[in-house]
């Protein structure tokens, strides 16, 4: 017999807010989240949660509908790697969400689990009924209310509506010890702010983050990039142009190219969308390539972006997005 069942994750900001959810049916489903989390942790925290509660039918199928590359890539490909080299990636830079996926190589031992990818936000009955309890558990969170945890999963303990889980406090709120990697939230602080600040404080605060001592030359280009895709910045070009290489092109859906100030002049606060699945490479000393996708009401695009070192500062030299499908720029 196979148990087949979706598994998503939400954040507000992302970071914010974060919520998770899995779901099979609307009598067998769970949710839970945290005050401050990112959608990564999300996703790979239903996927954790979902194996730990059907390990009482651990003999039969588990088939995991997921809409994040990122999680299957881990799992599937990537993390029998990282475990070799003791959870570090082949560049030597620690695993980011290293604890969740640690818990996740337990729970899979001895387990026959496929996943598989479907589009998200695209009107899969099971994805997008995860989708909303993950984004009504984030959107509790951000109002300070217990979310709706749901049933569970028969033969299961489920937890209650306040219970945080191990992983997540430690990842939001502890400060990491010298030899542990950094957590990824707080990476963002930058976004954990009651309102937005003033542009030119949120340059330098950006600044900041992703300039702390251990923060890897990854890490601070992506805070870099976030800080690019929050209203804070958006609304002010002068203060995003700060981040942006003199030099900076961006080619967009019709092929045009766009240079610095023509795109400084079009930039505007995003209306719902969210950013995952981020992928950094090196390129080559003070060169990195950054890959990742958004959503939102427009659909889904595949970006990438040229960062440069330039006298200790990272700036973005390069941008591409590519709307999947025929959705035009």
């Amino acid at each position: 017999m196979t148990i087949t069942a979706a598994a998503d994750g939400s954040a507000l900001g992302n970071p914010g807010p974060a919520g998770w959810a899995w779901y099979i049916d609307e009598d067998t489903w769970r949710a839970g989240g945290w005050p401050h989390g990112t959608n990564n942790m999300g996703e790979l925290k239903a996927v954790l949660d979902l194996l730990e509660a059907t390990a009482v039918d651990s003999d039969q199928h588990l088939h995991i509908l997921c809409d994040s590359q990122y999680v299957i890539n881990s799992i599937t490909k990537w993390m029998p790697g990282w475990k070799r080299k003791g959870w570090r990636k082949k560049d030597g830079r620690p695993v980011m969400n290293v604890e969740l996926l640690k818990d996740i190589d337990r729970a899979l031992a001895g387990r026959s689990v496929e996943f598989e990818w479907v589009k998200g936000h695209a009107g899969h009955a099971m994805n997008e009924a995860a989708d909303k309890r993950a984004n009504a558990a984030a959107t509790a969170f951000s109002k300070k209310q217990d979310p709706q945890v749901g049933p569970g999963y028969r033969g299961s303990a489920a937890p209650s509506a306040g219970a945080r889980s191990a992983d997540a406090p430690a990842a939001v709120s502890a400060a990491a010890s010298p030899s542990a990697p950094p957590a990824e939230a707080d990476l963002f602080s930058l976004f954990d702010q009651p309102a937005a600040p003033s542009c030119s404080t949120a340059v330098e605060d950006t600044v900041l983050v992703a300039d702390a001592p251990g923060t890897s030359d990854f890490e601070q280009v992506i805070t870099r990039e976030q800080a690019l895709l929050s209203d804070a910045l958006r609304a002010d070009a002068p203060s995003a142009a700060e981040l942006l290489h003199p030099a900076f092109t961006e080619i967009g859906a019709s092929g045009r190219t766009y240079d610095r100030e023509e795109t400084l002049a079009a930039l505007a606060p995003l209306e719902g969308v969210r950013a995952e699945e981020f992928i950094a490479d090196e390129l080559a000393p003070g060169a990195i390539l950054l890959r990742y996708v958004t959503t939102g009401p427009d659909g889904t695009v595949h970006r990438s972006s040229v960062w440069v070192k330039e006298r200790g500062r990272w700036l973005l030299r390069h941008h591409q997005g590519t709307p999947e499908g025929s959705r035009t720029r």
